[in-house]
């Protein structure tokens, strides 16, 4: 089973899709299943995650009803307010969703020491009761508290979306490299191997750009931690969903049959129970 772990939908709405910029013009359009429907059918992919890029509970609806008129989208990442007073309630109300299988919040958006906020360590450990897991969206600059927070949760499962985004643009990579290495020492964090592209430079960028960064994954989470994304629509920006995906593919292609298998599909699968 081949499943693209990371990808998103949208009617796009100027007034609130803010993140994207005027050098993202690309985007700017509505993205919907019918969309990626034939370039998964193109790639031979069973099917993929839905990922949340808005914050608001409407999104993960948006998701779910997708995911319920479309049998492709196996799984959906929604999101919910992790400091309400009612979080429970809601996570009571989403959990009867089959397929919602986890939860996201845009920490790369928030300032420094939000993730470990009493209130927001609240929430997340009532989403371990729910049998959720947690993608940990984040840049490269706050791993260290990554760190911190993801100690406090031994029994979650948590995946890093996008190799917790180091600068490839500049080539920057030994704070990355340390704390990443750190972070895979917890058997319960696992990693997405998507969204490279959009941090190297756009225009400019060659395979061997990542190969350092992928070394270092495989070396640290090895292939039963790690998982495809293709970050569809947002890797646009900076390659094709070919492209993107020939860069993995390269790389594995020096794997066994078996481990090329986990990483474009089964841990996936299995983390998501898909």
């Amino acid at each position: 089973m081949y499943i693209d772990a990371h990808q998103h939908f949208w009617r796009y709405e100027p007034n609130k899709d803010l993140w994207i910029t005027d050098e993202m013009s690309v985007i700017k359009r509505d993205f919907q299943p019918a969309d990626l429907k034939p370039i998964l059918a193109k790639h031979n992919f069973e099917g993929c995650v839905a990922v949340q890029a808005d914050q608001s509970e409407h999104e993960t609806h948006a998701l779910l009803f997708h995911s319920d008129h479309h049998d492709f989208i196996k799984g959906v990442v929604g999101w919910v307010d992790f400091l309400s007073d009612n979080l429970r309630e809601r996570l009571d109300y989403f959990s009867q969703f089959e397929k919602l299988k986890g939860m996201r919040h845009v920490l790369q958006a928030e300032p420094s020491g939000y993730m470990l906020k009493p209130e927001f360590i609240r929430g997340i450990k009532i989403l371990q009761e729910y049998n959720l897991t947690y993608d940990l969206l984040i840049y490269h600059h706050q791993l260290e508290e990554a760190l911190l927070f993801v100690q406090q949760f031994p029994n979650l499962k948590i995946v890093v979306d996008h190799i917790a985004k180091p600068s490839i643009k500049t080539k920057e990579k030994t704070h990355w490299e340390l704390n990443m290495a750190a972070l895979a020492t917890f058997e319960n964090v696992h990693c997405k191997i998507s969204g490279m592209v959009t941090e190297a430079d756009w225009a400019n960028w060659k395979a061997d750009d990542f190969l350092p960064y992928l070394d270092e994954l495989f070396e640290t989470f090895g292939s039963g931690r790690l998982m495809y994304g293709s970050d569809w629509p947002v890797c646009l920006l900076a390659a094709t969903y070919d492209q993107q995906l020939e860069i993995v593919q390269q790389y594995i292609d020096r794997l066994t049959n078996n481990e090329k298998l986990l990483v474009m599909g089964e841990n996936a699968r299995r983390f998501y129970n898909l």
